[in-house]
């Protein structure tokens, strides 16, 4: 009977007036105690891709669910009773703040100011630069990959410890012929990322491999490596402006985003006050 009552609700729901409420939509499906689950509340569970039997097994386990909820909810009512002003109070306060917060998110969204100028940057980094000691070793490297059988390999290691641009571009121009490969030595790179990225260099002295002007070369059973440092920058030391951009650029919108909000919040009270909306007793 029951099967047979899920199997008319279902088919029922894929009737050509699905989304019509109709008088028996208010028909009880399930009970527990004085709450009921009616036809229409299955409405918005069901959708148009499940086939009949997959409908009526969904169907029956939402069912099933329902109903075990309400019997947790009814349970932890009466065994909690005097918990109950709490949670009225936690309900009230959630929905308070989410309306609060939806509300600053739009405001946010809508009137901060996103375009962070390298002027901005430069600015901040000039005031603040002494906020921003390493935590960690930072190196500026140049490094390739190749097979260990590489041919011209002396012209290789001649090209790659060379500092003139025009040898840089032929390097450049043998990149197929590399593995991997990182010529852009302007960039500041966490040692810790090198030894992890490159696990060959792991058993080098870490003195030698935080020396300015360093060049390595080393060969496992299927590869040649070849490395060279370019600078250093030892933990305490003040972080270089390029490696910290992208924090310096959270923190502008982050202190642009408290300000904004400020502003919102003192605007309403100032209004609020020339309208006499509120009173302090």
């Amino acid at each position: 009977m029951k099967q047979f009552l899920l199997f008319f609700i279902v088919i029922s729901m894929f009737s050509c007036n699905y989304f019509t409420l109709k008088q028996d939509d208010r028909k009880p499906v399930a009970r527990v105690n004085d709450t009921y689950l009616y036809k229409n509340d299955l409405q918005n569970i069901i959708t148009n891709n499940k086939s009949k039997q997959d409908s009526i097994l969904f169907v029956k386990n939402y069912i099933n669910s329902w109903i075990k909820h309400q019997l947790l909810l009814n349970k932890a009512k009466v065994n909690l009773e005097e918990q109950t002003n709490k949670f009225e109070e936690l309900v009230k306060k959630y929905k308070e703040d989410l309306f609060i917060n939806s509300y600053k998110e739009k405001a946010i969204e809508q009137y901060l100011d996103t375009v962070v100028t390298e002027n901005d940057i430069e600015e901040f980094y000039k005031k603040s630069k002494q906020n921003f000691r390493l935590n960690e070793n930072l190196i500026q490297l140049k490094y390739i990959k190749t097979g260990k059988n590489v041919l011209n390999k002396k012209e290789l290691i001649k090209l790659f410890k060379s500092k003139k641009q025009e040898d840089l571009d032929s390097l450049k121009t043998k990149e197929l012929e590399l593995k991997s490969m990182n010529l852009n030595d302007s960039i500041w790179v966490k040692y810790s990322d090198l030894i992890s990225k490159v696990p060959v260099f792991k058993n080098v002295d870490k003195k030698q491999l935080l020396k300015k002007d360093y060049f390595i070369q080393k060969e496992d059973s299927l590869s040649l490596y070849l490395l060279k440092i370019s600078n250093v920058l030892v933990i305490g030391n003040v972080a270089p402006k390029s490696y910290i951009k992208p924090t310096i650029v959270q923190i502008i919108l982050q202190q642009r985003k408290l300000k904004l909000l400020k502003n919102i919040e003192e605007t309403l009270v100032n209004d609020a006050r020339k309208k006499q909306q509120f009173e302090i007793y």
